[in-house]
């Protein structure tokens, strides 16, 4: 998977590459929010029919991440994976094992699903 923070990415990339945001992170000894994107170079011609549904359904689930609705996310990730050239296919078992785990205890009310990384 290729990833580029959103300060890399220039309009000749946006033309020329698919770019699905991933996660969000705060990075505490700059002070500073980067949000992380995968780069897609190409995308199989049997997808292409499903670009815009599955497009629609990765923003959807980062949404639906951050609200906590764990159920839409769990379907959203059986449905993606595989999509994208398998792409991000490790990016939605990192998400299906953290809503794992955020079922099992009480988040933060504060909670937004930014990483904190030291």
């Amino acid at each position: 998977m290729n990833i580029l923070f959103e300060e890399s990415i220039n309009d000749a990339v946006k033309s020329k590459y698919i770019l699905l945001e991933l996660d969000t992170f705060y990075f505490v000894d700059i002070d500073k929010q980067k949000t992380s994107f995968c780069l897609i170079e190409s995308a199989p011609i049997q997808e292409l029919l499903f670009f815009e549904k599955n497009l629609e359904l990765h923003k959807n689930l980062l949404k639906n991440y951050k609200l906590r609705n764990w159920k839409y996310c769990e379907d959203a990730i059986e449905h993606l994976m595989g999509c994208w050239n398998k792409e991000l296919d490790s990016f939605y078992k990192n998400i299906a094992n953290r809503i794992s785990k955020f079922k099992t205890v009480d988040l933060d009310p504060g909670w937004n699903g930014i990483i904190n990384r030291s």
